[in-house]
């Protein structure tokens, strides 16, 4: 089976929950050309694809051999065993959502906080 490392970079920036502007942003690269990666458009370096896996927290090889039918509940009758190996992937992955959304709270609480205090409100 042939690799498709750019649906593997969407299919696990998907799962993480980041945007391509989140993505583009911690590459130092605009949105646009961080799409063109993910569409196949621009061709990956070995750099650049380093720089991709420490951004998405997993490394090279996780990008690499990326199966999308593990997460996106395509499975085959031959087998419905998880792998421990997929298990504490998407453990991770679940722990990294967890993170993300307690930094996004915490910065609505910040903004909150900051209009009660501009506007007087309780």
């Amino acid at each position: 089976m042939a690799v498709n490392i750019n649906n593997s970079i969407k299919n696990i920036r998907e799962l993480k929950n980041y945007t391509q502007e989140y993505v583009a942003d911690r590459l130092g690269m605009t949105q646009a050309g961080y799409s063109k990666i993910e569409k196949g458009i621009s061709k990956v370096s070995l750099k650049k694809l380093q720089e991709i896996a420490a951004v998405l927290e997993v490394s090279m090889q996780s990008i690499i051999q990326f199966e999308s039918e593990q997460y996106f509940e395509k499975r085959t009758s031959e087998s419905n065993t998880i792998k421990s190996t997929d298990y504490i992937f998407v453990c991770q992955l679940l722990k990294d959502k967890i993170i993300l959304l307690e930094k996004l709270q915490y910065k609505m609480d910040l903004e909150l906080k900051s209009y009660r205090d501009k506007f007087g409100m309780l």
